[in-house]
């Protein structure tokens, strides 16, 4: 798009797909998780773009008359910038783009060690609103396994903020994280996190290697095994069994997922754990995703 100037390869949430997408870092300040690849690349080293250099993008964006309603501040780490930084951001932004209603940004936990409740209530009312959140698990071990640099606790602290400032959270937990060994404690303690923070949206992604295992068996000392189709959906199980959630929207159909699910928790809990159990028990009954169909 003209006046857009990414480094790529760019991402963003699926939900985010006709969002404008707003590249103010490249990479991820943290780039340690042994799940993720999405930024080793040399390019994707990170950096902030200036302030200068957003203004001018939005600019011509606004000269080509290009309507946009929703932004996503792209790329993994936006919300690592201090408060002075974002507000500048959005001012730009609404100043360039007023018809603007809804701006979200990934955001590690540990974005928002030095950044206050009324920090974030201030961008919310700013429409910075919504945060995905990278959460993966809810077991300290796990975690630690794949060097997240994050606990329980601290995703915890995050979400609450999150909520105590008026924003919403989108939280990812990835299936098949802790493997065959600690898959049962990955489950209920990832549900014991959401459980606790209670997000307005979660989603589950299984966890993928298509550069191969050797960075995140390293972390397990060479005691991770994949979880099988079987296991990945005995996992889910416990997850949702697990969960005790109020109004949360949750969504299971990434591509890296064989069994779509779609529902809002807990209102369709049962309905959910049948369909997870028909798949585990009555194989061909539940419709699932072949292998050729599945993807990052």
């Amino acid at each position: 798009m003209i006046g857009l100037h990414y480094v790529e390869p760019l991402f963003r949430p699926p939900s985010e797909a006709r969002s404008l997408i707003l590249q103010v870092t490249n990479g991820c300040s943290w780039n340690q998780c042994t799940f993720c690849e999405m930024y080793t690349q040399p390019q994707k080293r990170f950096r902030v773009k200036t302030q200068e250099d957003i203004d001018l993008e939005l600019a011509e964006i606004a000269a080509e008359g290009i309507p946009a309603r929703r932004i996503f501040l792209a790329d993994g780490d936006a919300m690592t910038l201090s408060i002075r930084r974002l507000r500048g951001i959005l001012e730009s932004i609404h100043r360039h783009l007023p018809d603007v209603h809804r701006i979200a940004s990934y955001c590690l936990p540990r974005n928002l060690n030095n950044k206050t409740v009324e920090d974030l209530a201030e961008l919310e009312a700013m429409k910075l609103n919504l945060f995905y959140v990278g959460c993966e698990s809810g077991d300290d071990l796990v975690l630690d396994r794949v060097s997240k640099g994050e606990t329980f606790v601290s995703s915890l602290e995050a979400l609450e903020k999150i909520k105590a400032a008026g924003a919403r959270s989108s939280v990812m937990i990835l299936n098949g994280m802790g493997g065959k060994r600690y898959s049962h404690q990955h489950a209920v303690n990832s549900a014991r996190l959401m459980s606790e923070a209670q997000p307005e949206y979660l989603s589950t992604l299984v966890v993928s290697f298509p550069q191969g295992m050797d960075r995140y068996q390293a972390g397990f000392n060479g005691e991770f095994e994949p979880l099988d189709q079987a296991g990945l959906f005995q996992e889910m199980y416990w997850l949702l069994e697990s969960l005790g959630l109020e109004r949360t929207i949750f969504r299971s159909d990434h591509a890296s997922n064989y069994l779509v699910l779609k529902g809002t928790l807990g209102r369709d809990k049962q309905r959910l754990l049948d369909t997870v159990r028909a798949a585990m028990e009555r194989p061909g009954t539940v419709p699932l995703r072949q292998e050729w169909q599945r993807g990052l």
